[in-house]
C-alpha cells in the first residue's frame, strides 16, 4: 500500500508519460509543477492560455518549456473551453486547473455538449500526508459539492474509495465525519452517517468499511475513540474522511496544508478524465503531487 507521496510519485511514473491539458497556464506555481512532472517522466503538456505571459513567466523562473505545446486563448473562459476540448478529443489524458476560478473551469467541464461528463457525480478527493501519521489520509468532498445529499454522499464515498484502491488500500476505512458522534435530528448529517453505515453493512456500498457519525477526533485518534467508548472498526483508524458539506471540507484541507504544513494532492474524479484541481494558492509541490495522483488514477 502506498503510504507517502514519494511512493505515490514512483508508482505514477510507471504509467507515464501522460498528456495533460492545462487551463490558464500563466502562473509560476503551475509552470514549475508541470515542468517538474515533465522532467520526472510523468507527463507531456499542452499549455492553454496567454502565450506571451506564459513564456515570460517561464523565462523569469528560468525553466525551459519549449517541449510543451502552447495554445493561445483570448481569455480564461476560452482557455478552459479549449483545454476541456483537448481532453474530450483524446488529445490529452487529463485536465489541470491553472490560474482560474474553479467555477469557470467546472462550467466548461459540466457543459452537456462539449464537456467531460460521464454520467457520474463529480467530487473532489484530497489526499494528505500529515506529520505524525504513517499513512495517507483521503478527504472528500472539499471543493465541488456544496451541500451533498445522502445519494450524493454514496457517490462521493465510491469516488474516494476508487482513489484509495489506486493507492493499494483494498479495504479502506471510511469515517463519515460530523460535529458529534451521536445521531440527532438537529444535525441531518449525523442521520446520513447512520444510513451510510447501514448501507455498507448491507452490501450496498462496497469495497470499503463505513462507520459514523464520528467527530474528527474519534475518527482519526484511537485514544480519543477509546476514551469516549466508541466501539467500531473504523473508529480511530479512518483512511477516508467524508465531510458533511463544502465549508467543512474546504476549511479542513486548507488548514491542513497551511497550518499543519501537510503534503497534499487534489483531483476531481467522476468525469471522463481526472481533473487536477488545487487552490490557486497551493504550492508547486502540492500541484506536482496532484499531477502524479492524476497519472496514477488515469487508467
Amino acid at each position: 500500500m502506498i503510504e507517502s507521496f514519494e511512493e505515490l510519485v514512483k508508482a505514477a511514473k510507471r504509467y507515464g508519460p501522460k498528456t495533460i491539458a492545462v487551463a490558464v497556464s500563466e502562473d509560476e506555481y503551475i509552470l514549475k509543477a508541470v515542468y517538474y512532472a515533465y522532467k520526472y517522466g510523468l507527463i507531456k503538456a499542452v499549455l492553454v492560455g496567454n502565450k506571451a505571459a506564459t513564456l515570460s513567466i517561464a523565462k523569469d523562473i528560468n525553466i525551459n518549456i519549449n517541449k510543451f505545446e502552447i495554445v493561445e486563448a483570448g481569455d480564461k473562459v476560452e482557455a478552459c473551453r479549449k483545454a476541456v476540448e483537448l481532453v474530450r478529443n483524446k488529445d490529452a489524458s487529463m485536465l489541470m486547473k491553472g490560474l482560474v476560478d474553479t467555477s469557470i473551469l467546472m462550467k466548461a467541464v459540466l457543459n452537456k455538449e462539449s464537456g467531460l461528463m460521464s454520467g457520474n457525480l463529480l467530487s473532489h478527493v484530497g489526499v494528505l500526508k500529515v506529520k505524525g501519521y504513517n499513512k495517507l489520509f483521503i478527504l472528500s468532498d472539499t471543493a465541488v459539492n456544496i451541500m451533498p445529499t445522502l445519494k450524493d454522499k454514496i457517490k462521493i464515498i465510491n469516488n474516494a474509495v476508487k482513489i484509495a484502491h489506486s493507492l493499494g488500500n483494498v479495504m479502506p476505512k471510511v469515517a463519515v465525519v460530523c460535529a458529534v458522534e451521536k445521531p440527532t435530528d438537529k444535525m441531518p448529517a449525523t442521520l446520513d452517517a447512520v444510513e451510510l453505515t447501514k448501507m455498507n453493512d448491507e452490501g450496498e456500498i462496497k469495497g470499503c468499511m463505513v462507520g459514523g457519525p464520528f467527530a474528527l477526533d474519534n475518527a482519526i485518534s484511537l485514544e480519543a475513540a477509546q476514551h469516549k467508548g466508541i466501539q467500531h472498526p473504523v473508529a480511530g483508524n479512518a483512511d477516508i474522511l467524508i465531510l458533511p458539506n463544502i465549508e467543512t471540507g474546504n476549511v479542513l484541507i486548507k488548514s491542513m496544508e497551511h497550518f499543519a504544513k501537510a503534503e497534499k494532492a487534489g483531483i476531481v474524479v467522476g468525469a471522463a478524465a481526472p481533473i487536477v484541481l488545487t487552490s490557486r494558492a497551493s504550492s508547486d509541490e502540492s500541484k506536482f503531487n496532484s499531477i502524479a495522483l492524476a497519472v496514477l488514477t488515469s487508467d
